[in-house]
């Protein structure tokens, strides 16, 4: 017997592992000791602020998916099961970046490269998992409006696929690392994100939503 799939237990998973990986972020901030001791460590809660809404960021493109398909099956399951899997990851490498930007860990020109390439693997993985999922509610939709707008979503989040595999390789090369090319690359997505979507519009006369 086949059994329909429950969208609220998929979504309570998620939702679990998202908070757990926010308290992944909090171990290692130290908030010990009287008020005058914490004013010495705004570093450590600027550079948590900062993870902690990119993480939230992908919360939340996380819970659009769901809010704009509402399509499951065994694929989405196995994609989403990878995606969280790599949030868990990739909030180190994020962590570290942050903290190296505000000058709280020093780091060598090799380790930048690295650290470089290991969170633009972890983006490109995340954006990948969403591409490919709208890919597949697009596949499955029974409509042309709710089609466009899986297709709209699965092209738009592969861009963030392609400018991560290029920060990887500018990294990988250390093209630039001594100014941080590999993370300035990242500004790439709102020219082409915006381009997508006039020509997306004037090609299927669609208004993303």
């Amino acid at each position: 017997m086949k059994f329909p799939h429950n969208l609220s237990r998929l979504e309570a998973l998620s939702d679990g592992v998202f908070a757990f990986a926010a308290t992944l972020l909090v171990v290692d901030l130290d908030l010990s000791g009287n008020w005058l001791d914490l004013q010495g460590k705004g570093v450590n809660l600027i550079t948590f602020a900062v993870s902690f809404f990119v993480l939230i960021a992908f919360w939340w493109v996380h819970y659009n998916y769901f809010r704009r398909t509402g399509y499951i099956d065994n694929q989405i399951i196995a994609l989403n099961a990878l995606l969280l899997f790599v949030v868990l990851y990739y909030v180190f490498p994020l962590k570290s970046l942050a903290e190296t930007w505000f000058g709280k860990q020093a780091i060598t020109r090799d380790g930048l490269a690295r650290l470089f390439q290991w969170y633009g693997l972890g983006f490109l993985l995340v954006f990948l998992c969403f591409s490919l999922m709208y890919r597949r509610a697009y596949r499955k939709s029974h409509s042309v409006e709710s089609g466009l707008v899986a297709l709209f979503y699965s092209r738009h989040f592969a861009i963030f696929v392609g400018v991560a595999a290029l920060s990887v390789v500018l990294a990988f090369f250390k093209a630039g690392i001594n100014f941080g090319l590999p993370g300035f690359i990242y500004g790439l997505l709102g020219p082409l994100c915006y381009w997508h979507g006039r020509w997306f519009n004037q090609k299927f006369k669609f208004e993303g939503s």
